[in-house]
């Protein structure tokens, strides 16, 4: 895998947009963050500096088709957002790619995109979300490792231990957990070592068949997801498993399944129901509840890195493998 060198104070990185649209006071707690860290922040155009009142107006006056003014869902033109993109995988002194906020936009310019640089120099690229078409595409297609981690707009409700794990995994290149985790009937002790991949279960299920498709052989897959029907939630397990994406698999991490509707008549009991059909028949470790995701206390974790990981009833360990 290409492994990006870790960061050290003085170095630049860039925060960019490629979903949903945001205005730079909402991450402002984030850059003023990684200025503390000693990091010179570059802001880029896809990052409205307008409010959100000003933005909504405009939205309001746009007549294209799918709204692509800075108030539109999109924010800017997916040309404004390739062209951001490309510039910053492309400048040899940006260090690291931060992803502002999910949404829906990454899988709309993801082809258009040249990725190659990146296999000369690579570079942390940092979200989650919607982020994770980009994790699968670089993990699978580039062999470039990727952070799964906190972005910018959440960094007014994230707690302290959050933006610390990204925050160490950046400037080490390395991962060291040690968490006891609730009782969950899916645990199943063992140890593995393997490169982690995967990330929001609907965008994994939404990439299946295309060249994006995540490849999860030998490896440890992670997803987490939210505000989904569990119906629906089956339905995205059921299409991983007919693609062989649970065959050959070294083990399982599920972090935090957030605001997962249950139906009324429920479709089951609860997620852990659903997991068990899928994942009880698999003799590998499984650890259920790993705090990554959807929530406040959103722990990073390296995509496509070797890890050790060792599940001991409640307990999960998971350290880089030098």
């Amino acid at each position: 895998m290409n492994t990006p060198e870790s960061l050290h104070i003085g170095d630049k990185i860039a925060i960019i947009s490629v979903g949903k649209r945001i205005t730079q006071q909402e991450i402002k707690k984030a850059i003023d963050t990684y200025i503390s860290w000693g990091l010179q922040v570059t802001v880029g155009r896809t990052i409205s500096d307008q409010d959100n009142s000003s933005l909504h107006r405009q939205s309001e006056e746009n007549n294209s088709p799918l709204g692509h003014s800075e108030g539109s869902y999109l924010g800017v033109s997916d040309e404004i957002k390739i062209q951001e993109l490309q510039a910053f995988i492309d400048d040899s002194e940006i260090k690291a790619i931060i992803f502002a906020r999910g949404g829906y936009g990454a899988v709309r310019i993801i082809d258009e995109i040249n990725f190659t640089p990146l296999t000369a120099a690579p570079k942390w690229l940092v979200g989650f979300s919607d982020v994770t078409v980009l994790h699968n595409q670089l993990n699978t297609l580039q062999q470039l490792i990727t952070l799964h981690g906190i972005m910018p707009v959440f960094f007014n409700e994230a707690t302290a231990s959050s933006v610390e794990s990204c925050k160490k995994i950046l400037f080490s290149g390395k991962m060291n957990y040690q968490h006891i985790g609730s009782p969950s009937p899916l645990n199943k002790s063992g140890k593995c070592q393997a490169k982690i991949v995967g990330g929001n279960l609907s965008i994994i299920y939404s990439l299946c068949g295309s060249k994006s498709q995540l490849d999860t052989k030998g490896k440890i897959l992670f997803i987490e997801d939210l505000h989904e029907p569990l119906y629906h939630v089956d339905r995205m397990l059921q299409n991983l498993s007919r693609n062989g994406l649970f065959d050959d698999l070294k083990g399982i991490i599920i972090g935090n399944f957030t605001h997962i509707e249950i139906g009324n008549p429920p479709f089951a009991e609860n997620t852990q129901k659903v997991f068990m059909h899928y994942f009880a028949p698999l003799n590998i470790p499984i650890f259920d509840g790993f705090p990554s995701g959807h929530i406040n206390d959103n722990h990073a974790l390296i995509f496509g890195q070797t890890v050790e990981m060792e599940v001991k009833s409640n307990n999960i360990s998971i350290k880089t493998v030098n």
